[in-house]
């Protein structure tokens, strides 16, 4: 049996309260998770992780699932995501962890890297897709912020209606869509998370693929294809695979037929979590 769950509220200062929860024992790792999800939304339930011997944390970004929004709408960048990130384990008396997050959560978890390589055990970045050397236009953030528009003025389905499902391979669209609103109803502040999805976008983890090499800690790249999921796409991974000095890159096999991510299936996805672990731990 999995062990229960012990909640949590961290003040991150500035009036945002972070709500999270840990189980387990051992060493720790923090999941973190991606723009508009919770943190239900890393390894998609399972108990993999807790079950091998460790420590889970988990959290609600600002403003998502049940932490409270941030006083200025523009405090949603990537600098505050990693002070977040200090004051939670900060107050919960972890010195050293591993990190793995999921998109925004990956890229959360390498700027804290980058700040407080001390701290960190091992990453796994999962799916990441901010890359540096794309060029930023006057169209680049204008899905963002059709999504929070909708989701500012229509709640959920104002989201879902300015979300693009056309790209979901079609044996998937009917799920990835009821996963859409269910996570989308699951935030206490809808407001915020629209607040949340123009600014992340717009903000920087990092500015050059070349700081990545400053990385000294284990890391796996989680990555998916591009069939399946190309609003993380396969070549941001390799490349980050590439920067980071002591970096795998894992991803699912190729098709066809067309395979569900490995970032998507939450017992795989723990799997590969846990050997990072235990390297880090070795």
């Amino acid at each position: 049996m999995p062990s229960p769950a012990v909640d949590f509220e961290i003040d991150a200062g500035h009036e945002v309260l972070l709500s999270g929860e840990q189980r387990g024992e051992g060493a720790p790792i923090v999941l973190l998770h991606g723009l508009t999800a919770t943190r239900r939304y890393v390894v998609m339930g399972s108990s993999a992780l807790e079950r091998s011997g460790r420590r889970v944390i988990a959290y609600d970004a600002r403003g998502h699932g049940a932490s409270t929004p941030a006083i200025h709408r523009t405090d949603y960048g990537y600098d505050k995501l990693g002070e977040d990130l200090a004051a939670v384990l900060d107050a919960l008396q972890v010195q050293r962890a591993a990190l793995a997050g999921a998109s925004m959560g990956a890229h959360t978890a390498v700027r804290f890297a980058l700040a407080h390589p001390e701290r960190v055990a091992g990453l796994g970045l999962i799916t990441p897709s901010f890359d540096p050397d794309v060029p930023v236009g006057p169209d680049t953030f204008l899905a963002w912020d059709a999504l929070a528009r909708g989701l500012r003025e229509g709640g959920v389905e104002g989201f879902v209606h300015a979300y693009d499902f056309s790209a979901v391979p079609d044996a998937w669209r009917d799920t990835v869509e009821k996963v859409v609103r269910q996570r989308l109803a699951a935030h206490e502040h809808p407001g915020a998370v629209a607040d949340a999805l123009e600014v992340v976008p717009r903000s920087r983890p990092f500015e050059d693929l070349g700081e990545l090499g400053r990385i000294e800690a284990p890391v796996v790249v989680v990555a998916s294809r591009d069939e399946a999921d190309p609003n993380h796409p396969l070549y941001v991974g390799q490349r980050y695979a590439e920067a980071i000095p002591n970096a795998e890159l894992v991803v699912e096999d190729a098709g066809p037929p067309v395979r569900s991510p490995l970032a998507w299936q939450g017992g795989q996805l723990s799997n590969v979590l846990i050997d990072l672990v235990e390297h880090a731990c070795a």
